[in-house]
């Protein structure tokens, strides 16, 4: 089991730890190291190893190894660790990942710890909510020994089994219960929880939870699992806590040597996650008679043999129209020079797929500037074609930093020319 005391480190994407390294309250030791080498070698994007430690990529969230949780932040500016553990939830609650149902002070409850706790604690919600109103009940297969016949008799089991106790009667039968694997599901997170949970104000919650929960056989969770769930009116209510159930069960890698350093990984690219924030922050404040458009693609190369190769910028707004703009995200932080020469070709040939006069590069930033600029043609002449680089400060409150994604976008609309820009 794991120690249910306080051991946490917090750190910033793209930081390196070693053997040694304290941090909060949490001591990052060498078989916390171990676990992480190991988890290393199924191919995890979320750090690389250095020597005697490791170092995080652009990856956020929380690597639980053991009893050592390790919270990685978004870091583009001199912002505390307080500050940032509270943008990342308001960023996922943004872009939907904590779409979920809990009441509000339950939501603010954890608030100064992980946001792993915050996941452990809104599937709780989840899970008493549907004890509360009572689990889902299904038919279902079953055979066995029985008193009295009442379904199909199996008679080449019924020979093997009851040649002498003749008074059974081994059948298939319908049994109309909680097993069925939605349950099974919920049944298996709250044991895990009961297993890797180091917060002791939600030791109880998940003790009650288990104590409340029918015992079911367990089940063995993958990925197909989960994509061949259909909901039902009847079982529309299990959607969010199955949908953090999957998160939590494919995402636990348990330590099947020594049992100790299980390691749980609930990782965000956080690349992935500035252009769905961004993209959601536009289709919040939409901009009069305009479409926004994530993730359209474009055939651009064909080989002899084999695939097309497609380019897919991360917002189109306005797609096939002549006022047509093409945004791209880049989570980095520009420190004062030009976008990389790959990301300038990148947006050009956007704009020649897409027929777009203007696109545009959005950063994060310290403050919120933009820098118009045009590209050259083949002649060595200034072209029509424009790219502007957004940089966009970051603010404490997750509604105003959309609003001003949306506002510094919107007002570099297309319809407006280079040198307007320029002059504002």
């Amino acid at each position: 089991m794991i120690s249910k005391t306080k051991n946490r480190i917090t750190v910033s994407e793209h930081q390196s730890i070693q053997v040694g390294y304290e941090s909060n309250d949490g001591h990052f030791e060498k078989h916390h190291l171990d676990a992480l080498q190991a988890f290393y070698g199924k191919g995890v994007p979320y750090f690389t190893l250095i020597n005697n430690g490791v170092k995080f990529n652009e990856f956020v969230g929380v690597l639980q190894v053991g009893g050592l949780t390790i919270e990685v932040l978004p870091k583009t500016d001199n912002g505390e660790n307080q500050r940032w553990q509270e943008l990342l939830v308001g960023m996922l609650r943004a872009i939907g990942h904590l779409d979920v149902y809990a009441p509000s002070s339950s939501a603010l409850s954890l608030k100064p710890n992980s946001i792993l706790d915050l996941y452990f604690e809104l599937f709780l919600a989840e899970v008493e909510s549907l004890l509360h109103t009572g689990l889902t009940k299904k038919y279902r297969k079953a055979e066995g020994n029985q008193s009295a016949l009442r379904g199909a008799i199996q008679f080449g089991k019924q020979v093997q089994r009851n040649l002498v106790h003749q008074e059974r009667f081994y059948i298939t039968y319908t049994v109309y219960n909680k097993e069925n694997k939605l349950n099974q599901i919920l049944y298996k997170t709250l044991q895990l929880l009961s297993r890797i949970n180091t917060n002791v104000l939600l030791s109880s919650r998940i003790s009650s939870a288990l104590i409340d929960f029918p015992e079911l056989s367990d089940i063995k969770v993958n990925a197909e699992l989960f994509d061949r769930i259909v909901y039902t009116r009847k079982t529309e209510s299990y959607r969010r806590a199955i949908e953090i159930a999957r998160l939590l069960l494919l995402h636990y890698h348990p330590d099947l040597r020594r049992g100790r350093n299980d390691v749980l990984a609930l990782m965000f690219d956080m690349n992935f996650l500035w252009e769905r924030f961004v993209y959601k922050s536009l289709w919040k404040h939409p901009h009069e008679n305009q479409t926004i458009e994530a993730q359209t693609s474009k055939d651009f190369w064909k080989p002899k043999s084999g695939w097309n190769v497609r380019m897919k910028p991360d917002i189109v707004i306005n797609k096939d129209k002549e006022n047509c703009i093409v945004l791209d995200t880049k989570w980095k932080n520009l420190n004062g020079y030009n976008p990389s020469p790959e990301d300038l070709r990148q947006m050009f040939a956007y704009s020649h797929y897409y027929g777009a006069k203007r696109t545009m590069l959005i950063y994060p930033g310290e403050e919120t500037k933009t820098s118009p600029g045009q590209y050259f043609d083949s002649e060595g002449n200034l072209s029509d074609r424009e790219c502007i680089v957004v940089q966009i400060a970051v603010k404490n409150n997750i509604t105003q930093w959309q609003e001003s994604i949306a506002a510094i976008v919107n007002s570099n609309s297309p319809t407006q020319s280079l040198h307007e820009n320029i002059a504002r």
